[in-house]
């Protein structure tokens, strides 16, 4: 089981995370602490979930190498090295190009969860976090690049994950991406063609999800460009905002757990 009374976040310095109410866990944060990605298990995106995304795509989705929309979710592994917390710097890899700042809504899984179906699926979630996935920005979204979306501090979580109980309704929370204290991008997660209960069973039914795993609803389309010395901040919903500053490769930290 993974299972939490009320937010749990991990300060950085910490041996382990905190389970607080969220009147502490809004001081603790006040104070401007750093902190580790408060989730340790795999982490899991998922693509094309969002209806813009699928419709800015048009004729190409039916043309090769797609063929046709997707049937069944279509997920790409986020690995450990790319997991980092509340106000990591991450490195930009090309300025130029910059780094596609994508906020979306993780799940964070409570029990195993094999073949559960839609009306019990949120039974199996302990509670909800925010996850930024970042990758370089690219015009395939066909068989997720490593090189582009796995890159070293390329999935910040955080800074705390919040008790499923203090969701009233996932699939109607607000988004938004400020980039140096200005909001530039909003959306919502009711956009998702799955919304979280089916996402979980459509996923279980091909693939066990264990306690502490993470999925993701995905990206909505037209998340923000970030270039170095931008910082942004991920709200969603009443969640509490995820922070993070980008720098060139010779000022990220080295370790972004």
């Amino acid at each position: 089981m993974f299972a939490l009374a009320d937010h749990l976040l991990h300060p950085e310095g910490d041996a382990l995370p905190r389970d607080v109410d969220a009147h502490a866990a809004a001081a603790l944060l006040a104070r401007g602490i750093a902190c580790r990605a408060p989730v340790s298990g795999s982490v899991y995106a998922t693509l094309l979930n969002d209806r813009a995304a699928l419709a800015a795509l048009g004729d190409a989705m039916h043309a090769a190498p797609y063929k046709a929309p997707p049937k069944a979710p279509v997920l790409y592994l986020k690995p450990r090295n790319t997991l980092a917390g509340h106000c990591a710097k991450v490195a930009v890899p090309d300025n130029d190009v910059g780094v596609e700042v994508g906020a979306s809504l993780g799940i964070v899984i409570g029990r195993t969860a094999t073949r559960v179906s839609a009306t019990r699926a949120l039974d199996y979630i302990a509670g909800y976090t925010v996850v930024a996935d970042l990758s370089v920005p690219h015009a395939s979204v066909y068989r997720p690049s490593v090189r582009f979306r796995a890159r070293d501090g390329f999935c910040v979580v955080g800074p705390a994950v919040v008790a499923a109980r203090h969701v009233a309704d996932p699939d109607q929370l607000a988004i938004a991406v400020s980039l140096n204290r200005e909001q530039t991008f909003a959306a919502s997660t009711a956009s998702s063609v799955r919304k979280v209960a089916v996402l979980l069973a459509d996923v279980t039914d091909f693939m066990t999800l264990a306690p502490g795993d993470v999925i993701t609803t995905g990206v909505p389309h037209g998340s923000p460009i970030a270039h170095i010395g931008d910082d942004a901040t991920l709200s969603i919903g009443g969640l509490p905002p995820l922070r993070m500053s980008f720098v060139g490769a010779t000022q990220a930290r080295g370790d972004q757990r």
